[in-house]
């Protein structure tokens, strides 16, 4: 079992080092990656807008009651605001891509293995991985990006209206504490984590889609299996950027 564990690791690591080195090669499909890239987007930006609210709203009370019994309301807006911009947005982004994307992403994969459609491209001498592999991880990293700051903008309005509308906050100390504590370092952060985390539901849906078993039904377990993965994994990466990022960077005033 730690051995087939292992195994599986070992070939993630591998598909993600040829995607990566296949980004370079050419002809390039930026056909098919307009298309992923639309697809993608198309079915995440709503739901990442709708979900941004009420995460904003929830981080934006919770601190509030906290810096109330604290006895700093002063620092509610740039509390909440660094907590929905660092950690809350790029993980909704993640989240939904991998949920919504990577899924589709394995699901289209791995139906063309089934059907062999995979292994007649190798036989004409088509790398699946530059022709179909390539264009959907890059249109996963470039809807992450984008998506992250949509829904940190949007988490922050929430967050805004909450705490000045429901605690009796004033709108001038939640953006003087805002900028008061929060840097543009925390910003490239985000994005950093987005485009990582884009990568990895990208290259682990990807995995999935291209290792089904079982014929339909092994799809099946395969998208369910590469949502879960993708989940686990970017929880584990976003704690080690999180602690990478707060010991090089240090805080504002600090």
């Amino acid at each position: 079992m730690i051995t087939g564990a292992l195994r599986q690791t070992g070939r993630l690591f591998a598909l993600a080092a040829e995607v990566s080195r296949a980004v370079f090669r050419r002809p390039f499909q930026f056909r098919e990656f307009v298309e992923q890239f639309w697809f993608i987007a198309g079915v995440t930006i709503l739901p990442a807008a709708l979900v941004s609210i009420p995460f904003g709203a929830v981080i934006a009370l919770q601190v509030g009651s906290l810096t109330q019994q604290l006895g700093a309301q002063s620092f509610t807006g740039g509390a909440s605001v660094l907590a929905v911009v660092q950690q809350a947005s790029p993980l909704i982004v993640a989240l939904l891509i991998a949920g919504a994307g990577g899924s589709a992403i394995c699901a289209d994969l791995g139906s063309r293995k089934i059907r062999e459609e995979l292994d007649a491209m190798e036989v004409m001498g088509v790398s699946p991985v530059q022709r179909l592999v390539v264009p959907r991880v890059l249109a996963t990293m470039g809807v992450a990006v984008l998506l992250n700051g949509l829904v940190s903008v949007v988490g922050t309005l929430g967050g805004f209206f909450f705490n000045v509308v429901l605690q009796g906050g004033t709108p001038g100390a939640y953006l003087s504490s805002f900028s008061a504590l929060a840097q543009l370092s925390d910003l490239y952060i985000s994005e950093l984590k987005a485009l990582v985390f884009g990568f990895i539901a990208g290259i682990v849906a990807a995995y999935r889609g291209l290792n089904p078993r079982g014929g339909p039904k092994g799809v099946g377990d395969a998208v369910n299996q590469s949502v879960v993965i993708t989940f686990l994994l970017l929880f584990f990466v976003n704690m080690v950027m999180t602690a990478v990022y707060l010991q090089i960077v240090p805080p504002k005033g600090g």
